[in-house]
């Protein structure tokens, strides 16, 4: 069966989607808090991690820090609601601007893989000490229904 990975375009679809999220999220009075002028490493990380939990390589996890450099990226950021479903929003709408594929099978696994990344997000967060961190410490491999055919 075909990965996300595999679907989206592999590495130069998602990294086009990135940058496309990546720019808008530095430029949205919602986000640009958190975001601030952006890191030069943060297209590389994102595309690589997305990557990864679509079903691609690993290199997120085995050369770029893997799951614990996202939990010390958000912490102390107290990550709002409001900006969570910017982020979401513009995600998504990055998505269509990407030109990703836009069968519903397809994108009811990206939504649903980022409703529950910046749920996980928001809470590590606001996480004050480790018990309080979400408990997902590896990046998760999602999956989908693919589309027969």
């Amino acid at each position: 069966m075909e990965t996300l990975f595999e679907h989206a375009g592999g590495e130069e679809g998602l990294r086009r989607f990135i940058e496309i999220f990546y720019g808008s999220v530095l430029v949205d009075p919602v986000l640009q808090p958190l975001f601030g002028a952006g890191r030069p490493r943060h297209i590389d990380n994102l595309t690589a991690f997305t990557a990864e939990t679509f079903g691609g390589p690993a290199t997120f996890s085995a050369e770029m820090g893997g799951f614990p450099l996202l939990i010390r990226a958000h912490r102390g950021l107290r990550i709002t609601e409001p900006q969570r479903r910017r982020f979401v929003e513009l995600y998504l709408a990055a998505a269509d601007r990407a030109g990703l594929p836009d069968d519903e099978p397809f994108r009811e696994a990206l939504r649903s893989h980022v409703e529950f990344g910046t749920q996980v997000a928001m809470q590590n967060s606001h996480a004050e000490t480790d018990d309080q961190l979400h408990p997902l410490r590896e990046v998760p491999l999602w999956d989908w229904e693919a589309p027969s055919g």
